[in-house]
């Protein structure tokens, strides 16, 4: 948009076509059932893909689940595969790690709802390169292209970012909590449905139709975002998109002074959430080789049931922490999940029988309250011109411990196999120490009040002083504004 800036109390009215003001709840929804759905039949479309290029039957010993094929032609398939899926992680990562940074900040002074539209357009042209690739049999390097536009556009971490920060828009100090468990709730039953949707329908149909199903949700999506979404920034005033001030933003919430050393709380919280997510993701990496192979030896139904009873506790933890708030601090609810998760962890280690296999999934149960409660103290130490950017940095530091997690798990896994296989899991179970000493320390030490009850810290400029300064630069450089 090239012109003028919209004064604030213009700016209500200019998304006109809204049909209603419809939660934040079902995009996140619809997109991580579309994600779930595509992740793993992409994987198995290239491992087949490469198996018939290389002439690789895909047949495997019976004698055993510990007789491992030594078959070369199959560790081409696995090599290929696995590089693949590398080149599409890292190309999404290292783009996605400028562009949501950028379209997060941005949302503070444009409003939510472009950055939600444009994430939503970037998973839908993801989801059409795949039916190309699938349809059309293009090579398989078309998958990384698809990655890169989505990417481009904000991926999955900026619809995140986008989505917890309108939850932190509209939600009171003390159901701040409860809210971003709810938001996380919908992304574990999500990607349960999907899971045992997916694996079903493949069986049943091939690649093709669960793509397009895929897309369809993808395009609903879409116009929910542009539509129906609610804009929860109340005064959203027209902004340039492609600007350093963004990114220095970000820098801002880290650096910037602020009353009582609230800063050194929001550094040690992004830590205490990235050391959670990076054993979760690196956990769920190693934990279907691990069932696979002996002495567990399990089969595909078995494998379901695991899928399912991983994604249970984004359900159990939204109830139980509903639950404990009647007579708990967030905090002790926060760490009490911890508790359970580091016991799950210890008896994966040990599990080498079916019924300890599912204890250990059983006590993982709270182990998702710690994250929702974290995004929520966070939340409260930054103010409300912030929200943007500061979920921004927690949607990198969610991608950094997902490609974290798999190099260091990926790598200990196989290195530890001939002493001690569940040896990952004690790792993972020692790494949650950290963050459970963080936060109780933090609890002992938190700032008071909270932050966002003072006034704007004049090193943050608010959005409508952004929107000014960026219209005076328009009038004298002539530069063209971004905007919806």
């Amino acid at each position: 948009m090239e012109g003028r800036a919209s004064p604030p109390q213009n700016s209500r009215t200019r998304p006109a076509a809204v049909l209603c003001r419809g939660p934040v709840e079902p995009l996140i929804f619809l997109a991580n059932f579309a994600l779930v759905l595509q992740g793993p039949l992409t994987t198995q479309y290239l491992w087949h893909r490469f198996s018939a290029d290389l002439g690789y039957n895909g047949t495997r010993d019976r004698g055993g689940c510990g007789n491992r094929s030594s078959d070369p032609t199959m560790q081409e398939v696995e090599t290929l595969t696995s590089h693949w899926t590398l080149y599409m992680n890292l190309g999404g990562f290292l783009v996605g790690l400028f562009s949501s940074t950028l379209l997060g900040a941005w949302s503070d002074c444009v409003g939510r709802r472009p950055v939600l539209v444009l994430a939503s357009l970037g998973l839908l042209l993801q989801a059409l390169v795949s039916i190309f690739v699938v349809q059309l049999q293009l090579h398989v390097g078309y998958f990384v292209l698809g990655r890169i536009l989505c990417a481009l556009l904000g991926d999955f971490g900026g619809l995140l970012a986008a989505g917890f920060a309108s939850v932190a828009d509209v939600s009171s100090s003390r159901s701040r909590s409860i809210r971003m468990a709810l938001l996380e709730a919908c992304i574990g039953v999500a990607g349960m449905l999907a899971s045992l949707l997916g694996g079903q329908w493949l069986r049943a149909q091939g690649y093709a139709n669960p793509f397009w199903l895929a897309l369809a949700l993808l395009i609903v999506m879409a116009l929910y975002a542009a539509f129906c979404f609610g804009e929860t920034v109340k005064e959203p005033v027209t902004a340039r998109l492609f600007t350093l001030r963004h990114h220095r933003s970000i820098v801002q919430l880290y650096m910037a002074a602020a009353p009582e050393k609230s800063r050194k709380h929001l550094a040690l919280y992004s830590l205490a959430i990235f050391m959670v997510i990076t054993v979760h993701f690196g956990a769920q990496d190693i934990l279907t080789l691990y069932e696979l192979s002996t002495p567990l030896c399990w089969d595909s139904k078995l494998i379901g049931y695991g899928s399912a009873a991983q994604h249970l506790p984004y359900l159990t933890s939204l109830l139980v922490l509903r639950l404990l708030q009647y007579c708990l601090a967030d905090t002790w609810v926060a760490e009490i999940g911890l508790a359970f998760n580091i016991l799950g962890m210890v008896v994966f280690a040990f599990a080498t029988i079916t019924p300890l296999m599912f204890t250990g999934y059983g006590l993982l149960f709270l182990s998702l309250v710690t994250t929702p409660v974290i995004r929520a103290k966070l939340s409260k130490l930054v103010g409300k011109s912030e929200q943007g950017a500061l979920f921004s940095a927690v949607a990198c530091a969610n991608n950094l411990a997902m490609l974290t997690a798999s190099g260091i798990f990926n790598s200990v896994y196989p290195v530890t196999l001939n002493f001690m296989k569940g040896f990952p899991f004690l790792l993972g179970a020692g790494l949650l120490l950290i963050p459970a000493l963080l936060i109780g320390i933090l609890e002992k030490a938190k700032p008071h009040p909270e932050f966002q009850q003072f006034p704007q810290s004049p090193d943050l400029p608010t959005p409508e002083d952004r929107g000014q300064r960026e219209q005076r630069e328009h009038s004298s450089t002539g530069s063209m504004h971004v905007g919806f």
